[in-house]
């Protein structure tokens, strides 16, 4: 994948502190820039959510399943609805779980 950045004048403030994190973590701006963003979008994202985005599921089956969690006894975790009544792979479910999980450790971390 290529993207390209255009910046202005108010930007390089941004830009420094970036080349700073680089340098810090050894990383390449670039992956500096791309975490920032994933973090962005995903920190407060829910399972299903992350779900939805990697397009293992549809916004309808999440709505399903959500709506049989309301309404489950049991109160099972929407992640064992997901693989246990829609198929979801369980190897999918881990995949979102690391990537909503991974802000959290990160802000553990940080207090």
């Amino acid at each position: 994948m290529k993207l390209t950045v255009y910046i202005t004048e108010s930007d390089k403030y941004l830009l420094g502190l970036v080349d700073r994190q680089a340098r810090r973590e050894r990383k390449s701006k670039s992956a500096v820039i791309l975490s920032l963003i994933e973090e962005h979008y995903e920190k407060s994202r829910k399972l299903g959510e992350i779900l939805v985005d990697l397009g293992v599921l549809s916004e309808a089956t999440l709505e399903d399943s959500l709506r049989k969690q309301r309404q489950d006894s049991a109160k099972r975790l929407i992640g064992e609805i997901l693989t246990d009544d829609e198929g979801i792979s369980t190897v999918h479910i881990q995949r979102a779980l690391e990537i909503q999980n991974r802000w959290e450790h990160q802000e553990a971390d940080i207090e």
